[in-house]
């Protein structure tokens, strides 16, 4: 899993939950541009992305488009406050969108469906 959120208590509220329930964390990033170069850099490429939308440097929707270019199979789970971007993320190739605040569980369960 690839966490991308510009705040710092997301990272960690995610990597318990996920931790939790028996995933690996394999990077974070706190903006879009940061998460493009990270999950450039990695050999073994994440099967998940937890995407945020409004982040500095570069947005969800944007960041989405560039990584799905380079990794197609890739899944992104989009996760925003802003629920008027919904379509964008889908459209842009997002597999799943969960509105903030979402439940533990709604967010578990859109790990199962995309795995």
């Amino acid at each position: 899993m690839l966490i991308v959120d510009d705040e710092p208590f997301i990272h960690q509220l995610y990597k318990d939950i996920l931790e939790f329930n028996g995933y690996e964390v394999t990077g974070e990033a706190y903006d879009g541009q940061e998460a493009i170069e990270i999950f450039s850099s990695l050999k073994k490429k994440p099967d998940v992305i937890i995407m945020d939308h409004r982040m500095p440097n570069k947005d969800g929707v944007d960041t989405t488009i560039r990584i799905k270019e380079m990794c197609p199979k890739v899944k992104i789970i989009f996760a925003s406050a802003d629920t008027t971007i919904r379509t964008r993320a889908l459209d842009a190739g997002a597999s799943e969108f969960l509105s903030k605040p979402f439940q533990i569980n709604d967010l578990v369960s859109a790990l199962d469906e995309v795995e």
